[in-house]
């Protein structure tokens, strides 16, 4: 690795913090996660002090069953714990998505699918608090880097970008294509971010979103044996997996934006009412709170898909319906804010600046607005969708 981590700074007294509910446990840290997020968006700093207070506040095994030794969260629980985080610091509550959902599904087949293979990561994620990696943003169904067939196993090459969390990462869930015999596989597996052959790469400088230390990870000549390949599957489709993850995992990410848009929201009405109201001051603040309400039932729109159970692909569809509902009216929320501010907003010391950088990233994670779109239109239709990503 050759990205430097700041030396940490003794952590505040969280003692007890740890049998709380999780969104309590959230709600104290906002203050603690606010107080450094402006520094680290200037500097563009990863955010490694606050991983060590997530771990102190037993947040990061927060999703793991009781059973195994964590605070068993439901994926509303979590949901609400990554939204209140966004309230004190978008990037350290969007980089911990990517490792609460690389949790929250492994538990969700343990309790409903009953798998007990999933039992000894849960497990050492309670015991020892390793922080996963997702490279989704760069694998996605089609997969990337190649996996080439060696003796008892696969040499693993590639490069794996938006790597969320890469500089205190302990295991990134990851995959590589695999072509063989006219056809193109990709294989899913865990890869030990301490192993010589990976490397975090100083990468990330972004419009918004820079304390995430979203770096590039490469992975040169990797041996992954047989035995922990967790998946093998077509290229370019949608998978029985995915249709379990999806859902999942971006109902997590997109509390994270509903978070950063509520806000916003809250720093534009304290600095609205410091002057007199206007009645375009009216209409401002009356549009930004109905696009929030539209970013929150869209959201809610994804939590009801979860509460289900049913994984499928019009699952898939309801939570990228819900997700694009999020995206434009949490962008809206924001834009909205700014002009409501006044002046005062264009200045970065008033915080709506970053907000609006950071509420950009909502673009950009799968399904785009096309994609999303085409994939909604063909269930419509009654046309395929295993190949609209």
């Amino acid at each position: 690795m050759n990205v430097a981590l700041h030396p940490s700074p003794p952590a505040p007294d969280l003692a007890g913090l740890d049998q709380l509910p999780v969104a309590d446990r959230a709600a104290r840290l906002v203050p603690i996660l606010a107080a450094g997020a402006a520094e680290a968006d200037e500097q563009d700093r990863f955010v490694a002090d606050n991983y060590a207070l997530l771990k102190q506040a037993g947040l990061v095994e927060a999703g793991v069953p009781q059973e195994f030794g964590g605070a068993g969260a439901t994926i509303r629980d979590l949901a609400g714990m990554l939204r209140i985080l966004a309230h004190g610091c978008s990037s350290t509550a969007l980089a911990f998505s990517m490792h609460t959902h690389q949790v929250a599904v492994p538990a969700w087949r343990w309790r409903n699918q009953k798998l007990a293979a999933m039992e000894p990561l849960l497990k050492r994620i309670a015991a020892e608090r390793i922080i996963l990696l997702s490279s989704g943003g760069s694998d996605w169904l089609p997969g990337s880097g190649r996996a080439e067939r060696v003796e008892g196993g696969y040499r693993i090459t590639a490069r794996k970008i938006f790597s969320s969390g890469a500089p205190v990462g302990d295991l990134m869930m990851t995959a590589a294509v695999l072509e063989e015999d006219g056809a193109r596989h990709v294989l899913h597996f865990g890869v030990n971010m301490k192993a010589p052959e990976v490397k975090v790469l100083d990468t990330w400088r972004a419009l918004g979103m820079r304390g995430t230390g979203s770096h590039d990870v490469a992975i040169d000549g990797l041996f992954i044996p047989d035995a922990a390949v967790a998946l093998k599957r077509p290229a370019g489709q949608w998978h029985p997996l995915f249709h379990i993850l999806a859902p999942i995992a971006f109902t997590l990410v997109y509390a994270v934006y509903l978070g950063v848009a509520e806000q916003a929201r809250d720093i534009a009405v304290e600095v609205a009412k410091r002057r007199p109201a206007t009645e375009d001051m009216l209409q401002l603040a009356g549009r930004m709170d109905t696009a929030l309400r539209a970013a929150r039932l869209g959201h809610e729109w994804m939590l009801a898909t979860t509460d289900r159970n049913a994984p499928s692909a019009e699952a898939v569809n309801d939570a990228m319906t819900g997700k694009a509902l999020v995206t434009e009216n949490a962008i809206r929320t924001v834009e909205i804010a700014l002009e409501l501010a006044g002046g005062a907003g264009f200045h970065r010391a008033t915080g709506l600046e970053r907000l609006f950088r950071d509420i950009q990233g909502a673009r950009y994670h799968p399904l785009q607005a096309g994609p999303q779109a085409r994939y909604a239109g063909a269930m419509a239709l009654g046309r395929p969708v295993e190949t609209i990503f």
